[in-house]
C-alpha cells in the first residue's frame, strides 16, 4: 500500500512540474526578448597577498630584449624542407666546429675518417654533421635520425662551389 501512495504522489508531482514548464516556456514566448548587448558585471578576483614566484622587472626586460642566440661570424647551411642550421668555425683548419641547431649550440669535435668527408661527431649530445664536397648532412644518434639533408651554403647553391671541406684544400694545395 505505501509502495502505491509513494508511486501516486511521485506522478502528481511530475504532472505539476510538467504543467509549471510548460506555462513558463509559454510566458516567455509572449514576452519580448531582453536586449543581448546588455553585459553581465563581472566580479574581478581579487589581487594575490603574496605572490609564490616574485616578478623581477629587470629580468622581464632582459628576457624580452634577448635576440636569436646565432652569434656573429657563422655560416648559415640551408637544407630541404626548410631547415637550416648555423655553423661557426674553419672546417678546413678547426678541430672542432660550432652547430646552432634547434636553439642550441653543440661543440663538435672532428673525427679521422678514410672516406675523405669531413666528420664531426660529439658523442655526449648525440650531433653528427658530416660534410661531403656536394652537401651536409646533420644525424642524431639518441634516435639514430637525418635531422637534416642536402645542406648547403649560400655559395654551394649559387655558384656550385664545392664545400669548403679539408679534403677538398689537400686536393688544391697538391695540384
Amino acid at each position: 500500500m505505501n509502495k502505491l501512495l509513494i508511486a501516486g504522489v511521485v506522478g502528481a508531482l511530475s504532472l505539476s512540474g510538467m504543467l509549471a514548464s510548460t506555462s513558463a516556456l509559454a510566458a516567455d514566448a509572449t514576452t519580448p526578448a531582453k536586449s543581448t548587448t546588455a553585459k553581465k558585471a563581472v566580479a574581478k578576483r581579487p589581487a594575490p597577498a603574496r605572490r609564490l614566484i616574485k616578478r623581477n622587472p629587470a629580468a622581464e626586460a632582459k628576457a624580452a630584449a634577448k635576440v636569436d642566440p646565432i652569434p656573429d661570424g657563422v655560416t648559415k647551411w640551408s637544407c630541404n624542407e626548410g631547415l637550416a642550421f648555423y655553423l661557426k668555425g674553419d672546417m678546413k683548419r678547426d678541430q672542432a666546429v660550432t652547430v646552432n641547431w634547434a636553439k642550441k649550440d653543440y661543440q663538435l669535435p672532428r673525427e679521422a675518417t678514410t672516406t675523405g668527408a669531413d666528420r664531426f661527431h660529439d658523442a655526449a649530445s648525440g650531433m653528427d654533421l658530416v660534410v661531403i664536397p656536394t652537401k651536409a648532412m646533420l644525424f642524431s644518434d639518441k634516435d639514430s635520425s637525418r635531422l637534416a639533408d642536402e645542406c648547403k651554403t649560400d655559395e654551394m647553391a649559387a655558384a656550385g662551389t664545392p664545400a669548403p671541406t679539408q679534403s677538398n684544400a689537400l686536393v688544391k694545395n697538391i695540384k
